[in-house]
C-alpha cells in the first residue's frame, strides 16, 4: 500500500500546533510503521518555497526518517498560490497522480487535496474555531477557510482523525459528518517536559529571558483567542486584594511568554495601563528548545482560552510538575482532567480565586502538581503513531 502525506505545513516557517503534532507525529510514526507496516510506502507532498529554503527545511524534516528505504520526500517547485488556484478552480493537478499513483493521501491539516475517486482521502482537523469563533481570526484567515471549504472537504474525506472529542463533536453539530467516520486521535506530549534535574540549565533560562525570582506564567500565542485581557484583569483583581498596608503575602509576577499574533496590540495596551503594569513582563518569543525549563521556573501556569481545539501548553505545564489553571470549555476539561483547576474564561473574578487559592494552599500546589504529571502520561506520541497507523491502513 502506498499513502501520501501532505507537509506543505511544515514550510510556512512557524512553529504553531500544527507544525508540533506534524513533525512529532511523523517521526514516531514512520518508527512504529518501520516495524509494523514495512510493506507500505510513504511518500511526504510538499511544493512551493526556494531551492535553499526547502534544502534546511528537509534536514529538519527527515528526523531520521526518511533514512527507511520505504519513506521519501517528493518535492515539486510550483508556487503554492499558482497550485492553491489551480486546485481551486479545476481539481488538478489530482495529488495522487503527481505522486505516481497513492492508495491513500493524508492530510495532517485542512487544506485543499484533490484526489481521484480511486484514492482513499483522510484529513485531521485540529478544530472548528474559525466556525465558532471568527471574531478571533483576521480577515484574511477567514477568507482561506472560505476558500478551502472545510465543510466539503470533512464530506469529501473517507475518515476523519480529530485530535479531541470536543472537535469530534463540532464536525457533527455544524458539517454534519457521520459520527461513524470520525475517529478520535489524542495527540501526544514531548518527552522533554518534566520535571528539570538540572538546576544550572534552568538558571540559565531565567537570566537569558530576564526572568523574576516567582512568576505566574502563560505561554502561547499573544492574540484574543488566548483571553489575556481577562489574564490581565484576573490578575489586577489579585493584586487589589493583596497589595494592602500590612499584607504579608507577595504576589509573583505576570509572564506572558510567545510570539505577537493577531489583534495583539489591544492585550498590549492593556497590560501597559494596567496600574499594575510593572509587574505583567512579556518576554516574546521563546525558543522551543528553553521551553522545558522556563515551565520549570514558573510558580503557577495559566491558560484561560476560549477555545482549543487540543491545548498542548497546559499539557506540557502538567508533565513538568506545575499546577495548572484552565478554562472550562472546548476540548480543555478532555485534556486535563481532574489534574487543573478550570474556570469560566469569561470571568476574571473566578480566575483570580483560582490564582489565589493554588498561590496560598501549599498543599494543594503539590496535590495539582504530582496529579498533573500523572494525567500528562496518558498523552504519548507512540500511543498517537499507533492508532492513527490504524486509522491510515483501515480504509
Amino acid at each position: 500500500m502506498t499513502i501520501g502525506i501532505d507537509i506543505r505545513s511544515l514550510l510556512e516557517g512557524r512553529h504553531t500546533g500544527v507544525e508540533e503534532y506534524t513533525l512529532n507525529l511523523l517521526r514516531f510514526l514512520f518508527g512504529v510503521a518501520h516495524f509494523s507496516a514495512r510493506h507500505n510506502e510513504y511518500l511526504l507532498f510538499s511544493s512551493g518555497g526556494k531551492k535553499s529554503k526547502i534544502k534546511n527545511q528537509k534536514s529538519k524534516i527527515q528526523l531520521k526518517i526518511i533514512n527507511y528505504k520505504n519513506i521519501s520526500l517528493k518535492h515539486f517547485p510550483i508556487s503554492n498560490r499558482v497550485l492553491n488556484l489551480s486546485f481551486k478552480c479545476f481539481g488538478r493537478p489530482r495529488l495522487d497522480k503527481l505522486l505516481n499513483g497513492v492508495d491513500i493521501f493524508w492530510a495532517p491539516n485542512i487544506n485543499l487535496i484533490p484526489t481521484t475517486s480511486k484514492c482513499r482521502k483522510i484529513v485531521t482537523f485540529h478544530d472548528l474555531s474559525f466556525e465558532r469563533h471568527p471574531e478571533f481570526f483576521s480577515l484574511k484567515r477567514r477568507l482561506w477557510h472560505q476558500f478551502i471549504n472545510p465543510a466539503k472537504l470533512a464530506q469529501e474525506a473517507d475518515k476523519i482523525i480529530t485530535v479531541s472529542e470536543s472537535t469530534r463533536q463540532d464536525l457533527i453539530d455544524i458539517y454534519r459528518v457521520e459520527p461513524e467516520k470520525i475517529k478520535v486521535v489524542y495527540s501526544g506530549v514531548g518527552k522533554k517536559f518534566k520535571v528539570q534535574s538540572s538546576k544550572l540549565k534552568v538558571k540559565k533560562i531565567k537570566k537569558k529571558y530576564h526572568l523574576p525570582e516567582e512568576f505566574i506564567l502563560y505561554l502561547g500565542t499573544i492574540e484574543p483567542r488566548k483571553n489575556l485581557v481577562g489574564l490581565i484583569r484576573a490578575y489586577e483583581v489579585l493584586m487589589r486584594k493583596f497589595l494592602v498596608p500590612n499584607s504579608k503575602f507577595l504576589i509573583p509576577k505576570l509572564v506572558i511568554a510567545g510570539t505577537k499574533g493577531w489583534l495583539y496590540e489591544n492585550i498590549l495596551k492593556t497590560a501597559h495601563q494596567s496600574k499594575y503594569s510593572k509587574d505583567i513582563i512579556f518576554t516574546g518569543f521563546i525558543e522551543d528548545k528553553d521551553k522545558p525549563e522556563l515551565y520549570n521556573l514558573a510558580t503557577i501556569f495559566v491558560y484561560p482560552s476560549f477555545y482549543e481545539g487540543f491545548g498542548f501548553p497546559p499539557l506540557e505545564a502538567m508533565a513538568s510538575g506545575v499546577p495548572t489553571i484552565t478554562s472550562n470549555c472546548s476540548s480543555l476539561p478532555e485534556i486535563v482532567g481532574d489534574a487543573a483547576i478550570m474556570v469560566d474564561p469569561y470571568k476574571p473574578d473566578e480566575l483570580a480565586w483560582a490564582m489565589e487559592m493554588i498561590l496560598t494552599d501549599e498543599k494543594l500546589r503539590q496535590k495539582l502538581s504530582q496529579k498533573g504529571i500523572e494525567q500528562a502520561r496518558k498523552f504519548s506520541w507512540e500511543k498517537c503513531a499507533r492508532e492513527t497507523l490504524t486509522v491510515l491502513q483501515s480504509v
